[in-house]
């Protein structure tokens, strides 16, 4: 057994999962009644979701079809960056939200002083987008998860790559 057991802090979206999240969300939404006649479309970019619709309230709907779509699909929500609401042609609205994907600066120092202020005996290191955990124990390694799970952070994280 090694010595050192690690683990890596990411923050990703699956794009696939997303793409089907989005194909369920505009088959209910095809189906319902409420939404019959509307110009509600969603058009999925490398780095961006915009959804267009008919009014505010219809825009609000349709992003909670898709969030409960992207739940039950395992895709975070919280990694939606959303945009303000704005006017379009066609009397339409639209919303465009970003696809966050990795853990930024601010939001791996946070992380970073979070693990430090928890008297855990775990060493943690920026790498790029992630941040790699190592601890001659295990235990300690689910005790940061656990204490990352339980923080409140802008992002979703994934832990990969336990050993």
């Amino acid at each position: 057994m090694a010595s050192e057991s690690s683990m890596d802090i990411v923050s990703k979206m699956d794009m696939q999962e997303l793409k089907n999240a989005i194909d369920q969300a505009e088959r209910e939404i095809t189906s319902r009644f409420d939404f019959k006649n509307t110009k509600t479309s969603f058009e999925l970019e490398k780095d961006s979701l915009t959804i267009i619709s008919d009014d505010e309230y219809k825009l609000g709907a349709v992003i909670d079809i898709l969030q409960s779509k992207m739940i039950k699909r395992g895709v975070p929500f919280k990694n939606l960056d959303f945009g303000k609401v704005e006017s379009a042609s066609l009397n339409t609205v639209r919303q465009k939200m970003g696809l966050k994907s990795g853990i930024e600066s601010d939001n791996s120092k946070k992380i970073n002083t979070l693990i430090r202020d928890s008297k855990l005996k775990v060493k943690s290191q920026i790498q790029g987008d992630q941040i790699r955990v190592t601890s001659k124990s295990r235990d300690d390694l689910q005790a940061v998860m656990k204490l990352l799970r339980e923080a409140d952070l802008s992002i979703e994280l994934q832990f990969t790559n336990f050993k």
